[in-house]
């Protein structure tokens, strides 16, 4: 299925590399523009399904970049991101066309979680199996992973996205091997040993949250992978 197309506009070169491996390696086809005036003109050019934009970048700042986008396409979801949090920053924002507005520092999995929210309010999908809307139910659990949600036989749990997406890898393999390397450039864009650790903790409290379910394993196979068994 062809990739989500993500204008991105950011004019700090370390942040904007971060950004760009986190929304590249969840799926994303990006753009990175390090100006306003550049940015609209890969809009213009490259016709992207979600605007990503820093406010306060050279030639065009990012209420100007947006309300000239909002010209040409009225119904493109815009999400700001920026370091002014002043209530008549915000609302700015959003009077030039914004659909949300993300106060920096923020972490790429909130705006991962938002960009989603806003694709789906927008009747866009940006898995390349076409499947955000799908639900999965295994034995008396179901995982929601548009509202990253774990429902089990005891209770219902809010997930970060990268535990969602772990868990929903799990359950595509189910009863099969998930690769470790695989699970890790997928989710983490490399397979260091620091995300790896991280990996380890995420793997461990999904463990902890499906305790209840006797019939619902997750083994460790040592320098393998994982197995989600049910």
């Amino acid at each position: 299925m062809k990739k989500i197309k993500v204008l991105y506009a950011e004019d700090e070169p370390f942040l904007a590399r971060i950004v760009l491996d986190g929304l590249t390696s969840s799926g994303y086809e990006v753009n990175l523009a390090l100006d306003g005036a550049l940015a609209l003109k890969q809009f213009q050019e490259q016709k992207p399904d979600i605007c990503v934009l820093d406010i306060m970048m050279p030639q065009k700042d990012g209420y100007t970049l947006a309300a000239e986008i909002r010209k040409s396409d009225p119904n493109i979801p815009i999400i700001f991101l920026s370091a002014k949090a002043l209530t008549e920053d915000v609302v700015m924002g959003f009077k030039s066309g914004g659909n949300d507005y993300l106060k920096k520092p923020f972490s790429i999995d909130e705006l991962l979680v938002r960009m989603e929210s806003l694709l789906k309010r927008f009747g866009h999908t940006n898995r390349e199996d076409n499947n955000l809307n799908q639900k999965y139910q295994f034995r008396s659990c179901e995982l929601d992973p548009v509202a990253q949600k774990l429902k089990t036989s005891v209770g219902e749990y809010s997930l970060s996205y990268k535990e969602t997406v772990l868990l929903e890898l799990l359950l595509k393999n189910q009863n099969s091997i998930l690769e470790r390397e695989d699970a890790l450039i997928k989710i983490w864009g490399e397979d260091s040993f620091y995300n790896g650790r991280s990996m380890d903790v995420f793997m461990a409290h999904l463990r902890k949250l499906l305790k209840s379910e006797p019939e619902i394993q997750i083994i460790s196979l040592r320098g393998v992978g994982y197995k989600l068994i049910c």
